[in-house]
């Protein structure tokens, strides 16, 4: 069973049905009990970071989500997903993120010709072998929205970037920890490809 963390995010349940359309069994939930069990755990979501960790931790969510990293559950950040999982960000200066992860989100500079948020298909610069991207091709176009990006303080667990006013770190893996700053959902029979490969990784790391 995949666990998907509701904490009252945007664009929850677009990830809920991509999954169900791959035929996987799904569940919808902020219990802690329930999460940790789960063979997948998912933080999906958009909106803002700092009311994200508010809401975060007026759920109990934090410690759980810590609990499930540190028990080697699978566990996939999407978008906002993403950005919760490392230290700050610059949507909310003096919040601190989760800190699962090293590194900081920052605003994506305004760059004469590009809209702010970055909204729209956008190629990967695939490195590091990826598990999530096994069977993808480099320069893959996947779905972005967002206007504030990851620089990640380790390149090591950097396996996508992408270009867009600035080099995006795109997608991050750390043992048992994965993260895209785009949409997979949303991305077509690419992003479903991504998401059966995360899927497909079992809790030993293999």
């Amino acid at each position: 069973m995949i666990a998907i963390i509701d904490y009252d995010a945007g664009n929850i349940r677009s990830v809920e049905k991509a999954l169900q359309k791959l035929g996987y069994e799904t569940c919808l939930t902020r219990e802690k009990e329930i999460i940790l069990s789960a063979d997948h755990v998912i933080l999906p979501g958009v909106g803002n970071f700092g009311d994200a960790m508010e809401r975060l931790n007026s759920y109990g969510l934090i410690d759980t989500i810590r609990s499930t990293v540190s028990r080697d559950i699978p566990f996939l950040g999407i978008c906002l997903g993403l950005q919760l999982l490392f230290e700050e960000s610059d949507e909310a200066p003096g919040v601190p993120g989760l800190g699962i992860l090293k590194g900081r989100i920052k605003k994506i500079p305004d760059t004469p010709g590009l809209k702010i948020p970055h909204m729209g298909w956008n190629s990967l610069k695939l490195e590091n072998d990826g598990r999530l991207f096994r069977g993808i091709e480099d320069e893959a176009f996947v779905y972005f929205v967002h206007s504030y990006y990851l620089e990640a303080a380790d390149r090591g667990i950097v396996r996508a970037t992408a270009e867009y006013s600035v080099t995006i770190d795109a997608s991050v893996e750390q043992g048992n920890v994965f993260a895209c700053q785009f949409h997979p959902e949303k991305s077509g029979s690419c992003g479903l490809k991504m998401l059966s490969n995360f899927v497909s990784v079992r809790k030993e790391g293999c």
